[in-house]
């Protein structure tokens, strides 16, 4: 019997034999290294045998699985990994199946040890760059499966961590045999990233990490290999660094739906952590893409909750801090109305109180949890344009100004009622974010980057009756002035005997900043003036206000300019000295100050001894008598004032005639400096309050004799008074009346006339203009000079020929 037994053994298949031999018969021993040598030159000599080597080894791998033989199972597994990694032929791929189907029977076992022996040999599988394509393999079972490891809940934590450790790599074996071979399933279609992107956010949300890493990560160290959460780092680093333009958003929307699934918005840690990581992985390129997809999930919650909107807008910050400059996309405006559009929805919803305008079977909404949402979507605002070029910015603050509510101009706020509460919020939260976006604006052409489309409504803004309003629209023109970092050596009024320990950086002047000095300086002067007449105006406003009129000083004055802004300071001493205005003492002493600290300022810009003399003087002089004019004390906590200013002697006030005398002999404007400045009103004052309908409008008429090359008397301008405008008033109204009465003759006329009647009215009038223009065109219109010379019509009178032009003869240098 035993003949027979080793006859039939003798006459087996040689691999079969090949393959029994490398199995010793105590699996302790391991595998028979002389053996697999002489199975491995085999299957390279004849590759043709290297599937039914395959499919043998497979069939003692599942005997042996099945009767519990474990160590056999390895030595069978070992075999495997070595004839892979030692055979590249044509024939690998039916080999490759019976490896994966050898895989497939581990990885089901309940057995953690196989689980994590069969990972380990597809991973090293995934490492294997195959010579022939596959038509036929499919890794879906495998993605299934190692997402499934990767939520393993064994009881022993040890275990545990390793089994998720497998499936995370795992993973990450299918993600690099996958994600190059186009003959594969596409492993970025839905199905796939919907298993594999939460099976690695959750094992990156079970550890603790201090800090996500740099962009460029180095390669980590083997101590943080043992941890899962460094090795999902790493995972879904090289998932996302793989992905291409069109893969972007099926990477993505996974992360987007766990992060609503376990809400994870709300807690704002663990979502920033993993869009930094998102952020610094993809390329730099596709960083457009992942803002606008969180632009579109801000967008599909708008009704949830205000911790929800504020964690996906954090997030939305800190993703436009890491993207690249001018990586927001091709759509940047539409980036910037998400975000206003989400501002005037959060405003709305803190007024009603609910998500759908009513009270009914709603969520409540908490105000504080608006306000800071609202605070959030405004921070965001400007880190967006931090990242535009000055022309794009430039657009953003148009579109942002095209949003906010005028008074007067939209339909909806009429000129003469009080603005609404929810108006009034909106118009705040789109000036606080224009004032995120003209942070650190720098323009070396103001005209072209402020046009009046922008600058108009802005300053319009000013002469409204509310403090925050006011004080926001100055601190945008101080950011869009402030071109050289001046801004904070301005940042209090106080009276500087020496302005060099300022440290102002001063440039000439420009030809692009005298033309914008040239069309909008008066405006700006004019809004500086009436801002100085609101009672409602605090300490912070006339310190913005100083700080505006210190940097138009430095930035953009010429001496023209200069002539202006003092005569503009004078002005203002002249205003709180006017007891007609409804001033406070305070807001008359501040104005006093803020007029002192100007000229003050100026006077040291110009450099003029005479003037700066006639300065220091009157502040010696209300240093001694009269404190409460100057900055230092005025502008304090508890200032001390006087009981009332309506004497004030006049050697404590700035004289402008004298200042006039000082100036011109040093070359300026002599007739200018003597003229008060006195702003004209124009039609913005509807926007204002404080517009009565009997106040005056005094209009300034400025001769300069001298400039004029003719020395004519010129007669006096009409003076206007109120029974002029009257009289015009009523004359233009007779006028329409009369206009009114001429059009509803003529259309009765062609309402009731015959048909011949006015036919021959329109025939006539036809007759006569083809008669005006043939007159005209026999006066303009003259026949060309012939070269031929001309007609002799006899008695000495000669007409000229009119030639066609194809038929004149022209020199050679006329012809080209």
């Amino acid at each position: 019997m035993t003949g027979v037994c080793g006859c039939c053994g003798a006459l087996r298949p040689r691999y079969k034999r090949l393959v029994d031999n490398i199995f010793p018969e105590d699996p302790e021993d391991g595998l028979v290294k002389a053996n697999m040598e002489k199975l491995t030159f085999y299957a390279l000599s004849a590759p043709e045998k290297l599937d039914r080597i395959g499919a043998y080894l497979s069939e003692r791998l599942s005997r042996d699985v099945a009767r519990h033989r474990y160590g056999y199972v390895c030595i069978a597994m070992e075999a495997l990994d070595q004839l892979l990694m030692a055979c590249h032929c044509q024939s690998i791929n039916l080999f490759v199946e019976s490896f994966l189907k050898m895989v497939r029977k581990l990885l089901e076992s309940d057995k953690p040890n196989l689980q994590i022996l069969g990972t380990n040999s597809f991973v090293k599988f995934a490492n294997i760059e195959e010579d022939t394509p596959s038509y036929h393999r499919s890794y879906d079972f495998f993605v299934s499966r190692f997402s499934e490891m990767c939520h393993s809940n064994y009881e022993d934590p040890d275990i545990r961590t390793k089994i998720r450790m497998a499936g995370i790599k795992g993973l990450q074996g299918v993600v690099r045999k996958t994600v190059n071979d186009e003959l594969q399933a596409n492993i970025w279609d839905p199905q796939h990233m919907d298993k594999i992107v939460p099976s690695l956010l959750f094992n990156l949300q079970s550890g603790e990490r201090t800090e996500s890493r740099s962009p460029s990560p180095l390669q980590a160290s083997e101590k943080e290999k043992e941890s899962p959460v460094e090795l999902t780092e790493r995972c879904f680093r090289e998932l996302l660094g793989r992905a291409a333009y069109g893969n972007i958003k099926n990477a993505v929307s996974p992360v987007l739906m766990h992060m609503d699934n376990h809400s994870l918005w709300e807690g704002k840690i663990f979502a920033v952590r993993c869009f930094k990581i998102i952020m610094y992985s993809i390329q730099s390129q596709h960083s457009h893409l992942v803002i606008q997809q969180l632009l579109g999930h801000l967008d599909a919650n708008s009704k949830n909750s205000a911790k929800v909107r504020a964690g996906i807008v954090e997030v939305l910050l800190e993703a436009a801090a890491i993207a690249a400059s001018g990586s927001v996309g091709p759509t940047v405006l539409e980036v910037f109305n998400t975000l206003l559009r989400q501002l005037r929805l959060s405003v709305d919803y803190e007024l009603t109180g609910s998500y759908d305008g009513t009270n009914i079977g709603t969520q409540i909404i908490k105000a504080h949890e608006e306000r800071q949402l609202q605070e959030a979507v405004i921070r965001t605002i400007g880190s967006f344009a931090n990242t535009l070029p000055t022309y794009q910015r430039s657009e953003v603050m148009l579109f942002i100004m095209g949003k906010i509510p005028v008074p007067g101009v939209n339909l909806t706020l009429p000129p003469n009622e009080l603005v609404p509460q929810g108006t009034q919020m909106i118009q705040i939260m789109l000036l606080k974010s224009l004032v995120q976006v003209t942070m650190g604006f720098q323009t070396t052409n103001m005209l072209t980057a402020l046009p009046d489309t922008f600058l108009d409504p802005l300053l319009s803004f000013s002469l409204i009756n509310h403090p925050e309003v006011r004080l926001l629209v100055l601190q945008i023109l101080l950011s869009l002035i402030d071109r050289h970092d001046n801004r904070p050596k301005f940042a209090t009024v106080c009276i500087i005997s020496d302005i060099s320990v300022l440290k102002l950086k001063v440039d000439k002047c420009s030809r692009q900043d005298n033309l914008f000095m040239k069309k909008h300086g008066q405006h700006l002067c004019r809004h500086i003036y009436l801002g100085c007449k609101e009672q409602s105006s605090s300490q912070q406003h006339y310190e913005t206000l100083y700080a505006l009129l210190g940097l138009l000083c430095v930035e953009l004055a010429n001496e023209e300019v200069v002539v202006d802004l003092i005569r503009l300071a004078l002005a203002l001493q002249d205003l709180a000295l006017c007891t007609d205005e409804d001033l406070t003492i305070y807001n008359r002493c501040a104005v006093h100050a803020l007029s002192a600290a100007y000229l003050n300022l100026i006077c040291q810009l110009t450099t003029v001894p005479a003037f700066c003399q006639h300065i220091h003087e009157v502040i010696e002089v209300r240093q001694k008598e009269s404190p409460y004019l100057l900055p230092e004390g005025i502008f304090l906590e508890c200032p001390t004032l006087p009981p009332s200013l309506e004497r004030v002697e006049s050697g404590v006030l700035f004289l402008q005639s004298k200042i006039a005398e000082v100036l011109g002999g040093s070359g300026y404007n002599t007739d200018r400096l003597a003229t008060p400045y006195v702003p004209q009103c124009t039609d913005e004052d509807r926007l204002s309050k404080r517009k009565s309908i009997g106040e005056t409008i005094s209009l300034q008429v400025e001769v300069e004799s001298r400039n004029s090359p003719e020395k004519e008397e010129r007669t006096p301008a009409e003076e206007i008074t109120f029974e002029t405008l009257k009289s015009a008033i009523v004359d233009s109204a007779g006028m329409e009346e009369q206009e009114r009465e001429r059009r509803r003759q003529v259309v009765e006329k062609f309402q009731k006339a015959p048909f011949e009647e006015i036919a021959a009215h329109c025939g006539a009038r036809a007759t006569m203009l083809q008669s005006k223009l043939n007159q005209i065109f026999e006066i303009t219109i003259r026949p060309p000079p012939s070269p031929s010379g001309t007609i002799s019509l006899g008695y000495g009178q000669s007409q000229s020929r009119s030639v066609p032009i194809y038929e004149m003869k022209f020199p050679d240098l006329c012809v080209y």
